[in-house]
């Protein structure tokens, strides 16, 4: 039986057979991350996709005209809320607060999409970079933009970014802290298509439910292998998938789908 849906603060979560869409909730804050409740709902829903067997995709949105504007600026601008103290003081609200939702998504194990709306800014462009696969609204837009305000990418942006699109282009991006438009995003690599408003949740829903078909214990297995891929030596990962591997082999779900393949090559 699976877990029950998370109570949420702001923002919603509904499941429609293996896929989980998480919609950020807070439009009237354009779903700052800061000033808000989504770090606790992002971790709390991490936590439950990780418990629920039934789910295979997490998809993550934003209600309203954007994706996130990442951290509320007027509580900046009046150092307060996750801003006000000392260095100590803002360090510790940190790594309690907005630093728990990197750790908490690198931690997912099932694929996750970001289906960018919208504006994607400072930590809600990092947010969407946590994510496997990103599809972006045309009117969706990206900035990496802390030193605009003075401040660096405290909720890891800095390690996302290059591992997604290279160390020069994503230094670039967040020493010149420019906004850029979805098409250039998808030129840089950032974001892997651009739809129309209209369609957006039409083709993230799709390619969710694709993925969503496989058999789930060897997805969430093959996300695993993805991720240590980018930290494991050759041998050691290849010692790791042959042990993934016999686990895949002793799965009913495995003989299902090579029975599936059977009958349909006969069919042919």
């Amino acid at each position: 039986m699976s877990p029950t849906l998370p109570q949420l603060t702001d923002a919603r979560l509904t499941q429609e057979g293996g896929v989980a869409t998480l919609t950020l909730d807070r439009h009237d804050v354009r779903n700052a991350l800061t000033g808000s409740a989504l770090a606790d709902d992002i971790v709390a829903t991490a936590q439950w996709v990780n418990r629920c067997a039934g789910v295979s995709v997490l998809v993550i949105t934003g209600a309203g005209s954007a994706f996130s504007a990442g951290g509320n600026v007027k509580d900046m601008a009046n150092r307060g809320g996750d801003f006000a103290g000392d260095v100590a003081e803002v360090a510790a609200r940190y790594r309690r607060g907005i630093q728990r939702i990197p750790l908490a998504l690198q931690d997912v194990e099932v694929p996750i999409i970001a289906a960018v709306n919208g504006p994607a800014i400072g930590a809600g462009f990092d947010l969407a970079n946590m994510a496997d696969i990103r599809i972006a609204s045309s009117t969706a837009k990206f900035g990496e933009t802390f030193l605009n305000l003075g401040i660096i990418p405290g909720d890891g942006g800095a390690w996302f970014m290059q591992r997604l699109i290279g160390y020069q282009r994503a230094f670039e991006l967040t020493l010149t802290g420019r906004v850029i438009d979805a098409e250039e995003a998808r030129e840089l690599g950032i974001v892997l298509e651009v739809v129309e408003p209209e369609a957006l949740a039409a083709r993230v829903g799709e390619l969710a439910s694709r993925i969503a078909a496989q058999p789930p214990k060897a997805t969430r297995l093959t996300k695993r292998l993805m991720k240590m891929a980018q930290r494991t030596e050759l041998k050691d990962f290849l010692d790791l998938c042959a042990v993934f591997q016999g686990m895949c082999h002793n799965e009913p779900e495995h003989l299902e789908a090579v029975n599936a393949m059977l009958e349909a090559m006969a069919k042919k």
